[in-house]
């Protein structure tokens, strides 16, 4: 079982940013593609960014391309999200997830392990 439990979310105001964490117990993150999903008041759940396990081959959802990182460091089993120049649209629950496999995948029913989430609310 691997348990993750996601840091780093916030008020902040546009054009501002903020780096969420996701910590990972339980079992070493090695071979697992990790990613990071959003959830806004009222929508679906979206993807939002993933990286393999090596974290040379990541993918960006369109809307936060250019502006969003994913990063991980396996040796701390945790995986960053760094998200610059915020937009009141980029409110939501972050949620950090992870399954065993070797490409990256943006569908939530490929990832087995899901932390709770943390706010980040993005104020004009």
């Amino acid at each position: 079982q691997v348990q993750l439990v996601e840091s780093g979310g916030g008020l902040v105001q546009a054009g501002g940013s903020l780096t969420l964490s996701c910590a990972a117990s339980g079992r070493t993150l090695s071979g697992y593609v990790m990613a990071w999903f959003r959830q806004a008041p009222g929508k679906e759940r979206e993807f939002v960014a993933a990286t393999n396990w090596g974290g040379d081959s990541t993918r960006y959802a369109d809307s936060v391309k250019g502006r969003f990182t994913i990063s991980r460091d396996n040796a701390k089993n945790t995986v960053y999200l760094q998200m610059n120049s915020l937009k009141p649209g980029d409110t939501a629950i972050y949620y950090c997830a992870g399954d065993w496999r070797l490409g990256i995948t943006t569908r939530q029913q490929d990832y087995d392990y899901w932390g709770q989430g943390t706010q980040v609310t993005v104020s004009t």
